[in-house]
């Protein structure tokens, strides 16, 4: 027997070594039709909803920070009204409590101004 007439076996061989090898190596993978695997739909709807979340977060997000801008400047404007205010009383009182001003309050309330000065000495008694 010759080596030639082996070569049809041999290829025989071959050919059903690669399909056992084949339907093996695909056995491995889940059939479609009866492994549950999420459809292509289900998953870009999947996406989409992750999506959609997430730009509802991103907006939640933005709008407390705007509001809290808002009242940020609110509360800089308020305090700037304080700042003037508290400026204006001190300015007040600046010009209420001068020399001049308080001489001439004493002299509206009937106040006389003392010509001679006394002392008091606590050390004697008297």
């Amino acid at each position: 027997m010759a080596i030639f007439d082996l070569a049809p076996a041999i290829k025989i061989s071959r050919k059903i070594f690669r399909e056992k090898t084949n339907q093996v190596v695909l056995r491995l993978v889940p059939d479609t039709k009866t492994g549950q695997v999420a459809a292509d739909r289900t998953f870009g709807l999947f996406l989409v909803g992750i999506f959609t979340i997430g730009l509802l977060a991103l907006l939640v997000i933005n709008t407390a920070l705007a509001q809290d801008a808002f009242m940020l400047q609110d509360l800089k404007q308020q305090a700037q009204i304080l700042t003037d205010q508290r400026e204006a009383i001190l300015r007040e009182l600046a010009a209420q409590s001068s020399p001049d001003k308080l001489a001439q309050n004493a002299i509206d309330l009937g106040m006389i101004a003392s010509n001679k000065i006394h002392f008091l000495d606590l050390t004697v008694g008297k």
